[in-house]
């Protein structure tokens, strides 16, 4: 039986205080998605009302059926056009849902995340994309990934300044470009530090940061920055050494590997282009739920990466990624709880 852990609204003091029962149970509604009433309850407080699909993820959706499909289908390498054909879902709407889903995967991510224990270590890379124009608005994706478990830590795109040849053709597309948006910044350095950052929030038990990367000049400064000069093992690996099972930073590479096939913006001579960077980073944060708390590691794996990590008991299903809402931080309650009453931030205490 659920048991509401606290008023879901922000402004009751028994949002951050549930002291005691402070609810009363209120009647039931009928729900056109679901074939149970749902329960209603009082906050005895605020005096307002709430129910359980209040605290669910898909609280206020029309068609909840469709979310588990449309995560299935972004995270298999199919467009939002397409995968709107395929769950009959209008393009606005799938757009929408889109959206959603990928704010709540960005909670869920940071939420069950814990601490690294003794033996682990990060492997860190960027590769390039671009936004709605190939030879005008490229983009660089810092990734950062746990070697062994393959755990995605986190990745982001930002924009980076057009290099390469410079035939007439693309000068003048640069100088249209700059003319309509004005002149491309260099993000790279913010996002690198960002990304790196994410790694360092998980290292705090550990007694020395081991860090491999390729021969990046700028990669030692920005690891010290963001590691806060604690002790770090900088480990580099030629780039130009070929990407074989062999190579140091195989782990890396085969994770942008397999975010450029399963990830439709990231693939190479696609139609299916990002037109605007911060849609790839929403899709980056769909994609990480994924990969790190769904998937097995390998295909001949039995568990995912958080869970050879120790921070989930088991791979979650989509029904559980998908299910209880995940905007409160710590206090959310976790995906693998069924009555309420465990949150994120009590069972990474527990663990």
């Amino acid at each position: 039986m659920f048991h509401p852990p606290r008023c879901p609204y922000s402004n009751c003091p028994r949002h951050q205080r549930p002291e005691g029962r402070f609810y009363y149970r209120y009647g039931y509604y009928p729900s056109l998605c679901r074939s149970h009433p749902i329960q209603r309850y009082l906050c005895r407080t605020c005096r307002r009302t709430f129910s359980r699909q209040t605290f669910r993820m898909d609280f206020r959706d029309r068609r909840p059926d469709l979310n588990a499909p449309l995560y299935r289908l972004l995270n298999s390498g199919v467009g939002l056009r397409q995968s709107a054909r395929l769950i009959d879902l209008s393009r606005n709407s799938t757009e929408l849902k889109f959206r959603k889903l990928s704010a709540h995967c960005r909670d869920l991510n940071l939420n069950l995340r814990g601490q690294l224990r003794k033996g682990h270590s990060f492997q860190f890379d960027e590769f390039e994309t671009f936004e709605g124009r190939r030879n005008t608005r490229p983009l660089t994706v810092p990734v950062l990934i746990e070697r062994d478990s393959r755990f995605v830590l986190w990745a982001e795109s930002a924009s980076i300044r057009p290099r390469g040849s410079m035939t007439k053709s693309r000068k003048r597309a640069i100088a249209e470009d700059e003319k309509r948006l004005g002149r491309r910044i260099d993000q790279s350095r913010a996002a690198i530090q960002r990304t790196l950052k994410q790694g360092s929030a998980c290292a705090e038990e550990l007694s020395f940061i081991l860090l491999e990367t390729d021969e990046k000049s700028s990669y030692p400064s920005h690891a010290r920055r963001a590691f806060l000069n604690r002790r770090i093992v900088h480990r580099t690996t030629n780039s130009k050494e070929p990407r074989m099972p062999w190579n140091p930073l195989f782990p890396i590479n085969h994770t942008e590997a397999r975010l450029r096939d399963l990830m439709s913006r990231l693939r190479r001579e696609s139609w299916l282009v990002s037109k605007k960077r911060a849609r790839l980073d929403l899709h980056l944060q769909l994609h990480m739920t994924w990969l790190n708390y769904h998937r097995p590691r390998f295909n001949r794996d039995l568990k995912s990466p958080a869970e050879l990590l120790g921070w989930t008991p088991r791979r979650l299903t989509e029904g559980e990624v998908l299910g209880w809402r995940q905007d409160w931080g710590g206090q959310s309650i976790h995906p693998l709880c069924n009555d309420g009453r465990t949150a994120v931030g009590a069972a990474a205490r527990a663990a």
